[in-house]
């Protein structure tokens, strides 16, 4: 057997749970690491990311400070299993808000829900939601 067959095919990075279907690296862990997310949408796909892999600190750090909890209790045993972008009205570099309407699926059911943002020192920011049927 010659070396060259006997080396494993390199690894391909982890897809990205907020469904690009980039690495998770070039995908919303440069936003986690700390990249400001350029529009409403880029931050609701990192917010999710960031439920499934509990990053509380990502999360509070996301969250506009007039509606930011003080913590957040995250269950370890949701699953979330998907997340489908529905609709997203301005949040481009002229707008100051945007909403984004998605829908988070987890193991026995789903979120639906329209999200409010808000540009704050030039980075989005979450303010709240109202669920959705």
């Amino acid at each position: 057997m010659s070396p060259r067959a006997s080396r494993p095919a390199p690894a391909r990075p982890a897809s990205c749970p907020c469904g690009r279907g980039e690495p998770y690296d070039a995908c919303c862990g440069r936003f986690h690491r700390g990249e400001v997310a350029p529009t409403p949408e880029a931050l609701m796909r990192s917010r999710y990311t960031a439920f499934v892999r509990l990053d509380e600190p990502y999360l509070l750090r996301t969250w506009h400070p007039a509606t930011r909890p003080a913590r957040l209790d995250l269950d370890p045993g949701t699953r979330w299993t998907g997340l489908e972008i529905l609709d997203a009205t301005d949040g481009t570099a002229f707008h100051t808000t945007g909403t984004v309407t998605f829908r988070a699926s987890f193991t026995g059911g789903s979120l639906h829900e329209r999200s409010r943002f808000e540009r704050v020192g030039g980075a989005w920011l979450y303010v709240d939601g109202d669920i959705l049927e």
